[in-house]
């Protein structure tokens, strides 16, 4: 499924126009990334959570020169964790 294939989707449940469900569907899109982007997690229940988890500094080889020891610094990643009744529902 695609962003437009929700916005259809959200359209057609809803009863509302295209234009309002992807008014809605980029609203609520945009306020999980800006609580993303405090750090703060995004809980939807019977849904799951979004959060931020922090990759620890390491270690990596060069593919193009296996002897080269390089640094990869730690970075925060966006994470999503499924929900238990979004799990019992794909099972």
């Amino acid at each position: 499924m695609t962003k437009a294939d929700l916005i259809n989707a959200v359209a057609k449940s809803a009863g509302i126009t295209k234009k309002q469900a992807h008014e809605a569907v980029g609203s609520t899109f945009g306020a999980i990334v800006k609580s993303l982007a405090k750090g703060e997690k995004v809980q939807l229940v019977g849904f799951g959570t979004f959060e931020v988890r922090k990759r620890a500094p390491r270690k990596g080889r060069n593919p193009q020169d296996p002897t080269k020891v390089i640094n990869i610094p730690g970075k925060k990643v966006p994470a999503f964790r499924p929900g238990k009744a979004l799990k019992d529902k794909v099972r």
